[in-house]
């Protein structure tokens, strides 16, 4: 009886356009600046977008039950939860009026390959103390409106804001998910009790805050001082020369300008100066301002009905 021969497994062959796909992104891996000066010579960016196009925004509030307030907010594949939670402490000595705002995010280590478990990164730590500096410079919420009695008792809002997944431009998508969470708080009735000297709260009567203004970012890289790119990707970043964040009020007046990276880098846009850069990246800003404040328009009005 002849022997059965073992039957040959065969490999499946890649197709032409799984080739081309792979050898894109072993170049793109490769040489990341020759690969996006590539795109940038056609006048498109790696994921498809024009120069000044921005990802598009979703913002959904409510969804942490546990929280005082809550918000997603989607930037793209950007992706940052927040959530508010309130507590009720002593005011400071030489601020017996005033209540505390807190601010924070971190970046764990699942939202991306670039970060790693343990303690908060130094990348986190400074977003935390930019989102602070813009959150107090707007005045989004007065800390007076925080007091409940005067040198005696005060809200404290804790204001922590997670990135579920990393790419690119956190710091927009995450003051846009604390203002949303903000918005969306609502704390219980408090009164002090001055023969107890005890705070009491009712949940009977739930108050929202006191939102002064709603401060909305928009942030800007320039590429080789010859391109400038909207809304930069977690690809794009760390090829860039520098970057421009530009915070605007309710009206459009500026509440913060920060810069980071090289500072002549913009000198060859826009006719050779960088003053013309920041003017252009600004009523670029505005533009922006303008239509993320109606995506929380829409939000108020679903928040509403």
């Amino acid at each position: 009886m002849a022997a059965s021969e073992p039957s040959s497994s065969k490999q499946p062959v890649a197709g032409p356009y799984e080739q081309i796909a792979l050898k894109a992104a072993t170049f793109r891996r490769l040489h990341p600046k020759l690969y996006l000066e590539r795109f940038l010579a056609e006048n498109v960016r790696p994921d498809g977008r024009s120069f000044d196009e921005w990802r598009d925004v979703s913002v959904n509030v409510g969804s942490i039950s546990t929280a005082d307030g809550s918000a997603l907010v989607r930037m793209g594949d950007t992706t940052v939860v927040c959530g508010v939670k309130a507590e009720i402490a002593e005011p400071e000595l030489d601020r017996p009026e005033h209540g505390f705002l807190v601010p924070n995010i971190d970046l764990p280590a699942m939202c991306s390959p670039k970060f790693k478990p343990g303690p908060p990164s130094e990348e986190a730590q400074i977003l935390s103390e930019r989102l602070n500096e813009v959150l107090v410079a707007s005045n989004i919420i007065p800390t007076t409106s925080l007091c409940i009695k005067s040198g005696k008792s005060a809200w404290v809002l804790y204001v922590d804001a997670t990135c579920i997944n990393y790419d690119g431009n956190v710091f927009d998508a995450a003051l846009l998910a604390m203002v949303s969470a903000l918005k969306n708080t609502r704390l219980p009735q408090a009164t002090y009790n001055e023969e107890t000297e005890r705070t009491t709260c009712t949940r009977k009567t739930m108050v929202p805050l006191d939102i002064a203004g709603i401060p909305i970012s928009s942030s800007f890289g320039i590429f080789d001082a010859t391109h400038i790119l909207a809304d930069p990707t977690t690809f794009e970043e760390p090829l860039l020369d520098t970057t421009f964040t530009i915070t605007l009020d309710d009206s459009g007046g500026i509440v913060s300008v920060v810069q980071l990276g090289l500072g002549m880098a913009a000198a060859g846009l826009i006719g050779g100066g960088k003053g013309d850069v920041l003017n252009q990246c600004i009523e670029a800003a505005k533009r922006r301002s303008a239509d993320v404040r109606r995506v929380l328009g829409n939000v108020d009005s679903r928040t509403r009905n």
